[in-house]
């Protein structure tokens, strides 16, 4: 359906002016940490003016938030989409076995495509506070879904679901550090395994037993 008259649209040089000033806080926080960067920094690097950084931003925090909530709520609107297809058993093929998530493929593919920022903000030197939300948003989704099949579960759901936020967050971290070695499909493949099968069942401990 066309946009009304009156409907907003994104300006594309506002768009292109945020997206170079995120570039230009991702670079330096990987140099020289967000505490050393100041709002002359960020607009050398970006190569804009300071009155225009100003119209978008109050100053290097504002930045940080803004960025953070941008990915948060992307990240969320897939987790809502793709929570309806979780519950309802979709993730399970008619052989029985396990198919990726088409949410959890969404999620490695828009990681890919903003690694940059992600790396930074999830590394070492990065925002505990975004990492803290990034789990609340996977915390949130998880437990609907591990327990729609209506089994009995068998630790506490708090203990559970902050297990299974950790972990997501750890694959993903450590798939990050490591250059995205593999394609985005493989690592959903390998994050629904884990979660969906435990580490012990893919470890093979589980399965012997079960053998």
């Amino acid at each position: 359906m066309p946009l009304s008259e009156n409907t907003p649209t994104p300006d594309r040089r506002v768009l292109r002016t945020k997206r170079v000033l995120r570039d230009a806080l991702t670079a330096l926080m990987e140099e020289k940490g967000f505490d050393g960067i100041t709002v002359k920094d960020l607009t050398e690097r970006a190569d804009i003016n300071r009155g225009t950084f100003y119209i978008h931003y109050r100053d290097k925090y504002d930045l940080l938030e803004q960025s953070e909530a941008e990915i948060i709520g992307v990240i969320e609107s897939m987790a809502a989409e793709g929570f309806q297809n979780a519950v309802q058993g979709k993730w399970i093929n008619n052989n029985g076995a396990i198919d990726p998530s088409p949410f959890v493929c969404k999620l490695f593919v828009y990681l890919q495509e903003n690694a940059p920022f992600m790396r930074v903000i999830l590394g070492a030197g990065g925002d505990p506070s975004f990492q803290k939300r990034l789990r609340e948003v996977i915390r949130q989704r998880a437990l609907p879904i591990l327990t729609s099949s209506g089994g009995e579960v068998l630790v506490p759901a708090d203990y559970l679901t902050a297990y299974v936020s950790s972990a997501h967050l750890g694959v993903i971290q450590n798939w990050l550090d490591n250059g995205m070695d593999l394609p985005p499909e493989q690592m959903a493949d390998i994050l629904s395994k884990l979660t969906l099968l435990g580490p012990g069942h893919v470890a093979g401990i589980t399965r012997k037993k079960e053998t």
